[in-house]
């Protein structure tokens, strides 16, 4: 064979071909458990390396990095950590709801802190994974098969006699599809797989009688239980879980809100992630009941308590946490796993039918390979049983016989040439002698010690046992109900050891509704200094302080305390604030900056206008840029519900210079930075839509741009200083829009 042939290929097809095979190495070898064991690979093999190491119960504790080491070199060739993160996973009672491994060390907590490194931590089995998981595994009841380099042999299942899969549930995402079943009481799961083995037609709400649905370790409270029939015939749904609550009066009338138990989901870093979002709701004046927030959560379980401000209304308050925290929760359920050699989404009533015919199938084998033993047994003790009642002869035939093959074929072949016989009619008697091949050996090995009469006696009352297991075994192979009710047995058995009472509350509850407090609307003072402090007062702290705030203050105007705040940038952005996210108060309170409480980045762009949602509402709002393009705008078109829009069209390198709500119309002074000016009656400037670039309002030179924006009107007199000449706007000569307008040499 030629070793250097290239192999033409299409690329697509090698992608495709390659990729699916990787994903179905993923889904079958990775991250899915196998419904008859309820268990990924990872797991399985790490479980059956501490059984070949012995780590039993009741031994001592031995090194996780010992037990992750052997399994990967023996069988999961894919890196310490999966190894070790599972073996944790399977120690975590808030993570199971029947842990395999007993953990000693560090194993991680419910707040989310991981485990401490391997090295340092030690496991062993529990007892119930070596008596339900591992136990008959030396009774060739799985197919083992060879693992990655086929130097050792590794089960293809383990043969658990319990329904894995819904007890501790199982959470994988392979290529394509992912698995998220949520662990089960271990009592109920039992009770309806008995009830499927007594009547294999029952239906899925009948079974929900026996397994009333969920059962997470950390408790909690499901809420849609009209919604598990339809998740449990499926496979796949969605189960709404909530964190218990209580309440606590205080002294003074305060009442405490504490947390007993959180949904399942919110384990790990979620709970730091519900404290902060907690904190947030104080933040975005969602809630000003909460006082004080503590996690006071150890070893006995959870606890976090939220103090409220004495007339709070708790339960309100609570259906806040419901609507705006993870409080209230949704755990997604498919439950998906390998059944034979195919991923498939199964229901309640699949998954017991699918353990239910394997507890069928590996008692079948195990019960097939007790009573080929007791047979061989029986076969033994009926040639020994003989044996005493002619072993003068057999006596006789081992002093006479040369070697071993010889007294052998004598005993099981009558055959007695070159054996010395005392007598003629005991080379006649051991002529007629027919033990089988497994019987003479057995007379082979014999001691002496065995022909005292007790030791007869004790075998004759071996035999009668032996009998009986063979009467009992072939009862159980040959009659369905009776390997059933060995089946039955050992769950009962389980259940009485093992079973908890159910954790999870399961009922219908209404869906949570919060009702925000209705603010009195009413006028406050909205105050920014040059520093971008800015902060609302109310008019009358205003009156008093209107000089010392007018002076101190780059923007001040009245607006409504639930209204917006409308800030225009030089880039052409509105940025919405609303009123109530600004502090109100005292006057000397410093205030918050306005980039805090909005979408304004003061390194890129300038404000050029601060107004109140209201009076742009009432009004024209004119625009001005550096190239001198302006327009009029409704000030309607600023009523938007995001925080950030675009206010204005503009061209390239161009910016707002100017941004004036009117009421009335009047006429515009525009002044360059080469000192052109030029005055015209705003009824020249159009109105257009905010997406506008507008219209030319002055000729520019190459290198000019306008610098600074006037508007005058007959009521009131308006003159500026202009580089230290003063300059009556009034007196200036109208001319037409798009000019080039007069210097004013100074």
């Amino acid at each position: 064979m030629d070793d250097n042939r290239i192999i033409k290929t299409e690329y697509s097809e090698e992608m495709q071909k390659s990729f699916i095979d990787y994903a179905m190495s993923v889904i079958i070898a990775r991250a899915l458990p196998d419904v008859r064991d309820g268990l990924k690979p990872v797991q399985r093999r790490t479980l059956y390396d501490m059984y070949e190491l012995g780590i039993r119960y009741d031994r001592p504790y031995r090194k996780c990095a010992r037990i992750v080491g052997d399994t990967m070199g023996k069988y999961h060739p894919h890196g310490d950590s999966s190894i070790y993160d599972s073996l944790v996973v399977m120690a975590q009672d808030f993570k199971k709801g029947l842990p395999l491994v007993d953990g000693h060390g560090n194993f991680g907590n419910i707040e989310g802190d991981g485990a401490a490194a391997m090295r340092y931590t030690e496991a062993r089995l529990q007892r119930v994974t070596q008596e339900a998981y591992l136990a008959d595994l030396d009774k060739d009841v799985v197919d083992f098969v060879p693992n990655f380099d086929e130097t050792e042999k590794e089960p293809a299942v383990l043969p658990v006699k319990l329904p894995n899969f819904l007890i501790n549930g199982s959470e994988g995402i392979a290529v394509g599809m992912a698995t998220s079943t949520p662990p089960h009481n271990l009592g109920e799961v039992v009770d309806a797989m008995k009830a499927y083995m007594r009547n294999s037609d029952i239906t899925t709400k009948e079974l929900m009688r026996y397994l009333k649905g969920p059962d997470f370790p950390t408790g909690g409270i499901v809420t849609n239980k009209d919604d598990l029939l339809q998740i449990y015939e499926t496979g796949t749904g969605k189960i709404k879980i909530r964190g218990k609550v209580e309440f606590e009066q205080q002294k003074g009338g305060k009442t405490n809100v504490v947390i007993t138990e959180i949904p399942y989901p919110m384990i790990g870093m979620n709970i730091s992630k519900f404290l902060s979002d907690v904190a947030g709701l104080v933040e975005s004046k969602k809630t000003q009941d909460i006082v004080d927030i503590s996690n006071q959560s150890s070893k006995e379980g959870i606890r976090i308590v939220i103090e409220l401000r004495k007339d709070a209304d708790a339960e309100n308050f609570v259906n806040l946490l419901y609507k705006k925290t993870r409080l209230e929760d949704t755990f997604g359920v498919n439950m998906l796993a390998i059944c034979e050699g195919r991923p498939e989404t199964m229901g309640l009533k699949q998954i017991l039918k699918a353990n239910v015919d394997f507890q069928f199938q590996i008692a079948t084998r195990k019960y097939n390979n007790l009573l080929a033993k007791e047979l061989e047994r029986k076969e033994v003790q009926e040639g020994l049983i003989k044996a005493c009642n002619v072993i003068d002869l057999i006596i006789e035939i081992l002093r006479g016989s040369k070697d071993r093959n010889m007294a052998k074929a004598c005993l099981v072949e009558g055959k007695t040439a070159g054996i010395k016989f005392k007598s003629k009619e005991s080379k006649i008697m051991a002529e007629q002698l027919s033990f089988t091949e497994r019987q003479a050996n057995a007379i082979l090995e014999m001691r002496l010690y065995k022909l005292i009469g007790l030791e007869i006696e004790a075998l004759i009352k071996e035999h009668e046992d032996t009998m009986a297991n063979i009467y009992r075994y072939e009862d159980i192979l040959d009659r369905r109900d009776s390997m059933a009710q060995v089946i039955i047995n050992e769950l009962d058995g389980f259940k009485k050891a093992y079973s908890r009472k159910r954790r999870t509350v399961i009922d219908n509850v209404e869906e949570a509704v919060f009702k925000e407090k209705e603010i009195e609307e009413t006028n406050v003072v909205f105050l920014m200094d040059r520093f971008g402090y800015a902060k609302t007062v109310d008019e009358a702290t205003y009156e008093r302080n209107k000089e010392a705030a007018d002076a101190e203050s780059k923007f001040v105007f009245l607006c409504k305390n639930t209204g917006k705040i409308c800030l225009f940038t030089s880039t052409g952005q509105l940025h919405t604030i609303k009123a109530m996210d600004l502090p109100f108060g005292k006057f000397r309170d410093k205030g918050v900056p306005i980039d805090n409480v909005s979408n304004f980045n003061s390194e890129k762009e300038e404000i050029v206008c601060i107004t109140s949602q209201t009076e742009l509402n009432l009004r024209q709002v004119a625009f001005v840029t550096a190239q001198g393009m302006m327009k009029l705008v409704d000030g309607g078109e600023f009523d938007v519900s995001k925080r950030t829009v675009a206010a204005t069209k503009l061209g390239e390198g161009d910016s707002v210079v100017s941004v004036m709500p009117l009421l009335e119309k009047r006429d515009i002074v525009l002044q360059t930075k080469e000192g052109y000016f030029l005055k015209f009656a705003m009824e020249e400037v159009p109105e257009k839509k905010k997406a506008a670039v507008g219209v030319r309002g002055i000729k520019l030179g190459a290198k000019d741009a306008v610098e600074n924006v006037y508007y005058t009107s007959s009521s009131s007199a308006s003159s500026i200083d202009y580089k230290g000449k003063t300059i009556d706007l009034d007196k200036m000569k109208p001319a037409k829009r798009d000019g080039k307008g007069t210097k004013i040499r100074v």
